[in-house]
C-alpha cells in the first residue's frame, strides 16, 4: 500500500454487455489484488447501471471496464454520465481491451481515464490507478 494512502485502493472490475470473454478481466483483478488493492469483480454481463450502482455501494476509488465487444463508444460514455449523475466525481473510470487509439483519445476527452491495450504491463496499470487515487482521493 502506498505511504500516501490511509487505506488500500478499492477497485471494481467489470465486464459490460454480452461479451463473454472474461480471462483478461480476471487477470487484471488478480494483478490489482496482488498489487495491494481491494478488488470487487462483478463478473460477466453487467449493465452500466449495475456497474455504477455497485461502485457506489462498494465505495470504490476506481472502476475498471474490460471490453472486447466493440461497444466501448457506447459503454464508457454511459458509465461516465451515470457516475456524474450519482456524484461519483472522485472515482476513476479506466479500462482496457480492443479500443482503437483514436477512440481512446475521444473517450479520454469525455473524462474517461487512461485506457490500456491488450498486453499492457499490469504493473503499469496498477501504478496508474494508485497514482490517480493518491492525487484524487479525499482521505
Amino acid at each position: 500500500m502506498s505511504q500516501k494512502l490511509q487505506r488500500p485502493v478499492r477497485i471494481l472490475v467489470a465486464k459490460v454487455g454480452l461479451d463473454g470473454h472474461d480471462r483478461g478481466a480476471k487477470v487484471i483483478a488478480t494483478a490489482m489484488r496482488d498489487a495491494g488493492m481491494e478488488v470487487i469483480y462483478t463478473g460477466l454481463r453487467q449493465t452500466p447501471e449495475m456497474v455504477v450502482n455497485a461502485a457506489l455501494q462498494e465505495d470504490v476509488d476506481a472502476i475498471g471496464i474490460s471490453i472486447l465487444s466493440g461497444a466501448h463508444m457506447t459503454v464508457f460514455p454511459k458509465i461516465i454520465r451515470l457516475m456524474q449523475e450519482k456524484g461519483l466525481t472522485n472515482v476513476l473510470l479506466t479500462g482496457g481491451g480492443i479500443i482503437p487509439e483514436e477512440d481512446m483519445a475521444e473517450l479520454n476527452s469525455m473524462g474517461v481515464g487512461k485506457l490500456f491495450a491488450p498486453g499492457a504491463p499490469t504493473s503499469e496499470i496498477a501504478g496508474y490507478i494508485t497514482a490517480w487515487v493518491e492525487e484524487n482521493r479525499n482521505n
